[in-house]
């Protein structure tokens, strides 16, 4: 076991897995960013358009809601096998760090837009009635008060969100998305390298609980103001 570490732990060991934990963090924030981006206003937008609710509207929530279920319906890896022509319209390549990013946003959107929908099913209900008596608009009780007040759940729900997209990052490096899944797969298995291979696995852990400490400390904080 001793000659397995010695042989493994060199300065080319530490300097794979540096880059390929950079890559990894660089595909789970950029992908989780984009999917806030896009998925927070279809969750809001899903939200009005409900029945009785600010903007109600049937016919949009029903293909809104299809489509995010469709989507959130497919496995991650038969998605990213699913969409190559578009990520390669879209980036250029299938291969590499910045191309899983496009998979990790497909997959990332529905999973967000439930997260903000539920969020605002959660909060009190008397809160649109007090907003309509003071005459505000839809938008102006959608952004000014309902979400500031669903903030600490939809930080819950980013932290989740984040944690399952370092495990799709982990399967997009199987088929060559780089990060600590390429790591794992290429000096760990194909390698027979015990050392690499314990060495990924300690480092996801270690940014799992990360993610989920500084999540659950900022959803604290947002619900104690």
């Amino acid at each position: 076991m001793s000659e397995i570490l010695s042989n493994s732990i060199n300065p080319a060991f530490f300097s794979i897995l540096w880059k390929g934990t950079w890559e990894t963090l660089y595909m789970v924030l950029v992908s989780g960013i984009m999917a806030v981006m896009i998925g927070l206003p279809l969750g809001l937008w899903l939200f009005a358009t409900q029945h009785k609710n600010l903007s109600e509207n049937p016919l949009i929530n029903k293909l809104l809601s299809a489509t995010i279920d469709v989507t959130r319906s497919l496995p991650f890896i038969i998605l990213l096998i699913a969409i190559i022509p578009f990520t390669r319209w879209v980036i250029g390549t299938t291969i590499g760090t910045t191309a899983a990013i496009v998979p990790l946003t497909i997959a990332a959107i529905p999973f967000m837009a439930r997260v903000a929908e539920n969020a605002l099913l959660d909060i009190n209900p008397g809160l649109i009635e007090a907003g309509m008596s003071f005459g505000a608009r839809p938008m102006q009780i959608l952004l000014k008060i309902l979400l500031p007040e669903s903030l600490p759940a939809l930080i819950n729900g980013i932290t989740l969100m984040l944690i399952s997209l370092i495990g799709y990052s982990a399967m997009a490096g199987a088929v060559g998305g780089g990060g600590l899944g390429t790591v794992a797969i290429n000096y760990g298995y194909q390698r027979f390298d015990i050392t690499i291979m314990l060495a990924t696995v300690a480092i996801l852990i270690i940014i799992v609980h990360l993610i989920q400490y500084l999540g659950n400390r900022l959803s604290r904080t947002l619900n104690h103001q």
